[in-house]
Protein backbone atom coordinates (compact mmCIF):
# COMPACT_ATOMS: atom_id res chain seq x y z
CA UNK A 1 0.00 0.00 0.00
CA UNK A 2 1.14 3.53 -0.75
CA UNK A 3 -0.26 6.65 0.91
CA UNK A 4 0.49 10.03 -0.67
CA UNK A 5 0.11 13.00 1.68
CA UNK A 6 -0.11 16.34 -0.11
CA UNK A 7 -2.30 19.34 -0.93
CA UNK A 8 -3.13 20.91 -4.29
CA UNK A 9 -0.59 20.00 -6.96
CA UNK A 10 1.20 17.71 -4.51
CA UNK A 11 -2.00 15.65 -4.46
CA UNK A 12 -3.44 16.14 -7.95
CA UNK A 13 -0.21 15.52 -9.88
CA UNK A 14 0.63 12.16 -8.27
CA UNK A 15 -3.03 11.07 -8.41
CA UNK A 16 -3.21 11.91 -12.13
CA UNK A 17 0.06 10.12 -12.89
CA UNK A 18 -1.06 7.00 -11.02
CA UNK A 19 -4.40 6.97 -12.80
CA UNK A 20 -2.76 7.44 -16.20
CA UNK A 21 -0.25 4.63 -15.60
CA UNK A 22 -2.72 2.19 -14.04
CA UNK A 23 -3.21 0.17 -17.28
CA UNK A 24 0.54 -0.55 -17.34
CA UNK A 25 0.82 -1.75 -13.74
CA UNK A 26 2.16 -5.26 -13.25
CA UNK A 27 1.30 -5.43 -9.55
CA UNK A 28 -1.83 -4.78 -7.62
CA UNK A 29 -0.80 -1.86 -5.41
CA UNK A 30 -3.38 0.03 -3.43
CA UNK A 31 -2.93 3.78 -3.64
CA UNK A 32 -4.41 6.30 -1.23
CA UNK A 33 -4.27 10.09 -1.46
CA UNK A 34 -4.70 12.16 1.70
CA UNK A 35 -5.26 15.82 0.89
CA UNK A 36 -7.58 17.03 3.63
CA UNK A 37 -6.47 18.22 7.06
CA UNK A 38 -9.66 16.72 8.50
CA UNK A 39 -8.41 13.94 10.79
CA UNK A 40 -11.12 11.56 9.59
CA UNK A 41 -9.60 11.38 6.09
CA UNK A 42 -6.27 10.03 7.34
CA UNK A 43 -8.00 7.88 9.97
CA UNK A 44 -10.11 6.26 7.25
CA UNK A 45 -6.99 5.37 5.27
CA UNK A 46 -5.18 4.06 8.37
CA UNK A 47 -8.06 1.64 9.01
CA UNK A 48 -7.50 0.11 5.57
CA UNK A 49 -3.72 -0.39 5.71
CA UNK A 50 -1.16 -2.26 7.80
CA UNK A 51 1.69 -0.15 9.14
CA UNK A 52 4.35 -2.75 8.31
CA UNK A 53 3.21 -2.96 4.68
CA UNK A 54 2.61 0.72 3.92
CA UNK A 55 4.81 3.38 2.36
CA UNK A 56 3.90 6.97 3.21
CA UNK A 57 5.04 9.63 0.75
CA UNK A 58 4.90 13.25 1.88
CA UNK A 59 4.74 15.51 -1.18
CA UNK A 60 5.21 19.26 -0.86
CA UNK A 61 6.91 22.02 -2.81
CA UNK A 62 7.94 24.01 0.28
CA UNK A 63 7.25 21.68 3.22
CA UNK A 64 5.65 24.63 4.99
CA UNK A 65 2.02 23.83 4.11
CA UNK A 66 0.29 23.38 7.46
CA UNK A 67 -2.20 20.76 6.23
CA UNK A 68 0.53 18.58 4.77
CA UNK A 69 2.73 18.87 7.86
CA UNK A 70 -0.19 18.08 10.17
CA UNK A 71 -1.08 14.94 8.22
CA UNK A 72 2.59 13.90 7.96
CA UNK A 73 3.06 14.21 11.73
CA UNK A 74 -0.14 12.26 12.37
CA UNK A 75 1.02 9.49 10.03
CA UNK A 76 4.43 9.43 11.74
CA UNK A 77 2.87 9.15 15.19
CA UNK A 78 0.66 6.30 13.98
CA UNK A 79 3.66 4.46 12.49
CA UNK A 80 5.73 4.95 15.65
CA UNK A 81 2.86 3.66 17.76
CA UNK A 82 2.41 0.57 15.57
CA UNK A 83 6.03 -0.25 14.70
CA UNK A 84 8.17 1.33 17.40
CA UNK A 85 11.00 3.79 16.89
CA UNK A 86 13.55 1.63 15.05
CA UNK A 87 11.10 0.07 12.59
CA UNK A 88 9.37 3.34 11.72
Amino acid sequence: DIVNIGIGGSDLGPAMACEALKPYATRKLRLFFVSNVDATHLAEVRRQVKAEQTLFIVASKTFTTQETLTNALSARQWLLGRLGGDAA
